[in-house]
């Protein structure tokens, strides 16, 4: 055969082995000749536009100006180029680089080292690349594994994933696997668990259970269906976790729910309210609103701008209450300051401070400063000094003990 064959317009042509360039005219058909149905081309297959391969192709590259369909597999040594039509390939593809301008549809596998396509890509099977750029949208059925993803509308995945960095500006569903990083503009989700270092989405994230992380950041809401460990968890407006959370810190703007228990080796920092189903346990807990959980323990301070509801108590070295704040179940720490007009239970302390208007129903503490217009309702024992402001009333009158009740 010569070096180079021709295939014309609008024609069909049975092909082999090409020994050089296959060049094939407008709305051409090739079909494959032999008992393994492969076109084997050893340079470069030219394609003007809307041509159709029946059987496997294999050659050095490949290079259209319109829409091509391959019904068999397709083996590029290196580069495979449609500069303005669709890609559409309905057994396996492998191929170094890819450029298609509108669309590429793979029924089964793809394998490439970069993939680039201005409109969508589409694999019913598992995707191997070192680089997946797409403008439109990215739809896998099957298993994902490269290095980066950047897809300017959507992403969905069927199976794991296996991605160093995921960049996508609409949304993203995935079935769980790894994700070193995520970065996504408006919505994320995993159907599966999944395993990620950091998390930055502009809108929503939801995860299934046994998700393990690092860092969170969410403009809106964060939902977890089960468990979670993480690092760090900062989200603008509300985070739920049906299961029990684990990790170093949390920082909402909003609200924070959790069925099971919240544990944090750092601060929970939250600017509405907190409902925590089993014991809430941190170094530092700050909420400007309302605590709900059995218990809630902090290693260092407790600072509550409305109500704590627990059935367990509140534990803190420091346990301060707002202005017209309530508190259910005891209080122990060694610094209490109860704000003005607040209502609270049983306290506990060395250092007790009851501002003005302040209600209680029983004070135990080594120093104890109650200040006008306060009520108790039960006892004061005091072991070292006791101030009284004006108008406090007292049900029982206070007295001062070598030791207090546990």
């Amino acid at each position: 055969m010569s070096n180079k064959i021709s295939v014309p317009s609008q024609s069909i042509t049975t092909l082999d082995h090409v020994d050089g360039d296959l060049i094939v005219g407008r709305h051409s058909t090739v079909k494959a000749r032999g008992t393994l149905l492969t076109i084997n081309v050893a340079g470069t297959i030219y394609c003007e536009g809307n041509n159709i391969f029946e059987g496997n192709v294999s050659a050095k590259s490949l290079e259209a100006g319109d829409n091509v369909i391959i019904h068999g597999n397709l083996q590029i040594e290196t580069d495979v180029e449609v500069e303005e039509g669709r890609l559409e390939v309905y057994e396996n593809m492998t191929v170094r680089h890819v450029d298609i301008g509108e669309a590429l549809f793979v029924v089964k596998n793809l394998v490439a080292e970069e993939i680039d396509i201005g409109g969508s890509l589409k694999v019913d099977g598992n995707v191997k690349a070192q680089t997946i750029d797409v403008g439109g949208s990215f739809n896998a059925k099957g298993e994902v594994e490269t290095n980066k993803i950047d897809v300017g509308g959507s992403v969905s995945t069927d199976s794991k994933v296996n991605i160093e960095k995921l960049d996508v500006g609409g949304t993203a569903k995935v079935r769980g696997g790894r994700i070193r990083e995520i970065d996504v503009g408006g919505s994320f989700e995993s159907n599966g668990p999944l395993e990620f270092e950091s998390i930055d989405v502009g809108g929503t994230v939801r995860l299934t259970e046994q998700s393990v992380g690092k860092k969170i950041e969410v403009g809106g809401s964060f939902r977890v269906e089960g468990d979670l460990k993480f690092g760090e968890i900062e989200v603008g407006g509300k985070v739920e976790i049906t299961g029990s959370g684990e990790g170093e810190e949390v920082e909402v703007g909003g609200k924070v729910e959790v069925g099971g228990g919240l544990k944090l080796s750092e601060k929970l920092e939250v600017g509405g309210k907190v409902e925590v189903g089993g014991e809430l346990l941190a170094k530092n807990i700050e909420v400007g609103g309302v605590v709900h959980a059995k218990k809630a323990t902090a290693e260092e301070h407790i600072e509550v701008g409305g109500a704590i509801a627990t059935i367990d108590g509140t534990t803190a070295r420091f346990v301060e209450i707002g202005k017209k704040g309530e508190v259910q179940g005891p209080i122990k720490a060694d610094q209490v300051i109860v704000g003005k007009e607040a209502h609270v239970e049983n306290i506990y302390g060395k250092e007790i401070f009851l501002r003005s208007g302040a209600h209680a129903e029983n004070i135990y503490g080594e120093i104890v400063t109650i200040e006008s217009h306060c009520q108790i309702n039960g006892e004061v024992l005091y072991v070292d000094e006791l101030r009284l402001g004006e108008h406090v009333s007292l049900a029982k009158s206070p007295q001062k003990v070598k030791s207090l009740p546990s």
